[in-house]
């Protein structure tokens, strides 16, 4: 490796590493939420088996994981302009990512749902609770703790596909590596080095997922 391709790469560590602080990491942050928040609704609909509801839910879900997420981007952001509907490049990201993930994360909720014992909601009635009382303290924390591992590979991989806001004009980190890239001509090595960063997410996450499980098997060890 040559001094001047050292420089560089020293040069735009930084400059790479500050946008995922302060884009990818809030995005997916932000975006995760709303979609665990869709998810639970979603899950809930169809284990509550409401008719239209569960219908509406399927065909939300049919579409968004049957659809690339990077053709969401795209209408979302280029094609609702012509409909009137105008969302700056962040705002769209989070609408998309929440919306996608949403929909992946909802079969992870529903089946974690349907693994707990029917026994449980029978006897949260015999308890004299009501059925939404019932999914709050006794049905959804056993569900959610089954979905946690997968729920947290999620979020792992939401990770890496922030990158595609990039296609949207959004100024995080993998944008901010075309960018340097196209001015020193040192593609292959920036996007390594992008790329190592996006481990280094990963890795830092992979973390907390495997001490989080860790807690919740010590947990149920005590329940038990």
């Amino acid at each position: 490796m040559n001094d001047r391709l050292m420089q560089i790469l020293l040069d735009s560590f930084p400059n790479i590493l500050l946008p995922g602080l302060t884009v990818t990491i809030p995005l997916t942050a932000i975006a995760f939420s709303f979609a665990l928040f869709i998810a639970v609704a979603a899950a809930l609909a169809q284990y509550a088996k409401i008719p239209v509801l569960t219908q509406l839910c399927r065909f939300y879900i049919w579409v968004f994981r049957g659809t690339p997420l990077l053709v969401q981007l795209f209408v979302v952001f280029f094609d609702l302009p012509d409909m009137g509907i105008v969302l700056e490049p962040f705002p769209t990201a989070v609408l998309v990512f929440s919306l996608n993930e949403g929909a992946y994360c909802a079969e992870t909720v529903r089946a974690a749902l349907e693994a707990v014992p029917e026994g449980q909601l029978e006897a949260g009635y015999c308890a004299g609770m009501s059925w939404f009382q019932t999914m709050r303290r006794i049905i959804l924390p056993q569900a959610m703790r089954t979905a946690f591992p997968p729920l947290s590979n999620s979020l792992i991989a939401m990770v890496k596909d922030t990158s595609l806001a990039a296609s949207i004009t959004v100024a995080e980190m993998f944008m901010a590596t075309q960018r340097i890239a196209a001015r020193t001509y040192e593609h292959l090595a920036l996007y390594i080095e992008a790329g190592l960063i996006y481990l280094l997410f990963s890795t830092v996450l992979t973390w907390l997922q495997r001490a989080g499980e860790k807690r919740l098997g010590a947990y149920e060890r005590k329940e038990e």
